[in-house]
């Protein structure tokens, strides 16, 4: 009985060696580079990008102007004019810091909710161009420092299966 247990944990890695390993590799900024979706997802940030820096700036500049007339009049003004002055001056300075966060958090959100249906969609077709040519498993180039003859570039094929070029 030990004889044929013995026997059979020895052939088992054998049989596993003789199997083939099919291994993918995938350029994925080439295929991001090319979805249509993608530049869609550009036009949109950039719109938003442009809207956060256009009142930024007029924030901005409203500090600037306030500040500048302030140190103007400075010698001019009473006390409770200055005080007035220096805490609307600060107030713009706070509200404009809080708009510069709320603005990345609210990009990095949007992108985020961009971008993830467009990963999911070329996530997807790499599985299927994956299980469609029996490979063992797919690799993100970048990650890769050798590739040997068993391993596989699947990019245009990942590529058509998107239906792009």
């Amino acid at each position: 009985m030990k004889k044929i247990i013995l026997s059979l944990l020895l052939l088992l890695p054998l049989s596993m060696v003789a199997q083939e390993v099919k291994i993918g590799v995938v350029r994925w900024n080439d295929i991001t580079a090319v979805m249509p979706e993608v530049a869609a997802m550009e036009n949109e940030m950039m719109v938003l990008q442009q809207t956060y820096q256009s009142e930024l700036q007029s924030l901005e500049n409203d500090y600037n102007r306030k500040y500048a007339d302030f140190m103007a009049q400075g010698d001019s003004l009473t006390e409770n004019i200055k005080a007035l002055r220096m805490q609307e001056i600060n107030d713009l300075g706070s509200r404009h810091e809080n708009l510069s966060q709320m603005a990345q958090q609210d990009v990095q959100k949007k992108y985020e909710e961009l971008f993830t249906p467009i990963q999911d969609k070329a996530l997807k077709a790499i599985e299927q161009v994956g299980e469609e040519n029996g490979f063992t498993c797919v690799f993100h180039s970048q990650q890769l420092l050798y590739t040997g003859k068993n391993c596989e570039d699947i990019t245009d094929k990942v590529k058509a299966k998107l239906g792009i070029r």
